[in-house]
Parts: structure tokens; C-alpha cells; sequence
């Protein structure tokens, strides 16, 4: 399994957030600008904390299992990776949203004087720390689910036989 590159979510996050401003412009041209959903930031937050708790669940049972104490709960293999993949997935997902408002919000800094456009670039704003809570809390879980020979093969990918 490949690892999360921050270049590649930088990149998507620069691109989505270019194409919202210059879209956001356009709209704004030709009438009124799409309203960035108060709900945003908060299912982003929501994700981020989803991702956390797993990551320390899985970090507390890995631990637990490494030291061989009694009762200790094992982490299925097969449960880990689907984790990660989640986690992934979320990334991805993040920084294109975190992108797409982020662009949004640039364009609303020109107009902070109207409330509504202000109160849109603030949700837009939130929706960005938020999908950079969404990122951080994913490479955190990957990190957890490491595997130490994974530190070996820089590349990624599972060693072939």
C-alpha cells in the first residue's frame, strides 16, 4: 500500500482551490455565490475525530499486544488496513474540500463588509482547518499502522517473494 504524499494533497488542495476562486468569480458575475453549508467544517471536524480515535485505539491495542499483557485485545490485519485506507480516502477527500472552500473563502475576503459574505468566508475558513485536521489525523493513522519492516522498503509496496 502506498503512503500518503503531501505533495500529491498539496497539489490537490492548490488546484481545487484555484478553480473554486476563479469559479467563485464567475458566479459572482452572474449572480449570487453559492453559500458555503455551516455543515461543512463541522462533518470535516466530525471525520477528523472519527480518524483520531481510531488511530489511538489502534495505538493502545498495538501496545498493548507488543508488550504480550494478558487480555490484551490483538488488531486484526485485515481491520488495520481497511483503516488506513479510510484514512486515506479522507485525506484525499479533505484536501480537495479544504481546497475547493479555501478558494471560496480567498474570493470573499474582497467583501467582508457584507455579514452574509463574511459569515461565508468564516465557515470557509473553519472548513479549512478542519480538512487540515482531516489530513493530519490520517497520517497519524497511517503512521500508527506502520509496520516496522515497511521501514525497510522505502518505496511502499509489500515485498515480493
Amino acid at each position: 500500500m502506498k503512503e500518503l504524499r503531501i505533495r500529491t494533497l498539496a497539489a490537490v488542495f492548490v488546484v481545487a482551490g484555484v478553480l473554486s476562486w476563479a469559479g467563485a468569480r464567475l458566479w459572482s458575475s452572474v449572480g449570487t455565490l453559492p453559500k458555503v453549508p455551516l455543515a461543512a467544517p463541522i462533518v470535516l471536524a466530525l471525520i477528523a475525530v472519527v480518524l483520531m480515535a481510531t488511530a489511538l485505539s489502534l495505538r493502545a491495542r498495538l501496545k498493548a499486544q507488543r508488550e504480550r499483557r494478558p487480555g490484551a485485545k490483538g488488531v486484526d490485519p485485515l481491520m488495520a488496513a481497511r483503516a488506513v485506507v479510510f484514512g486515506q480516502a479522507s485525506a484525499l477527500v479533505a484536501a480537495l474540500v479544504a481546497g475547493m472552500y479555501g478558494g471560496t473563502g480567498v474570493f470573499l475576503l474582497e467583501s467582508l463588509d457584507i455579514p452574509t459574505r463574511r459569515d461565508q468566508a468564516i465557515y470557509a475558513g473553519f472548513s479549512v482547518l478542519a480538512g487540515v485536521a482531516v489530513i493530519a489525523a490520517a497520517f497519524f493513522l497511517e503512521r500508527v499502522c506502520k509496520l516496522p519492516e515497511d521501514d525497510e522498503h522505502n518505496d511502499g509496496t509489500a515485498p515480493v517473494s
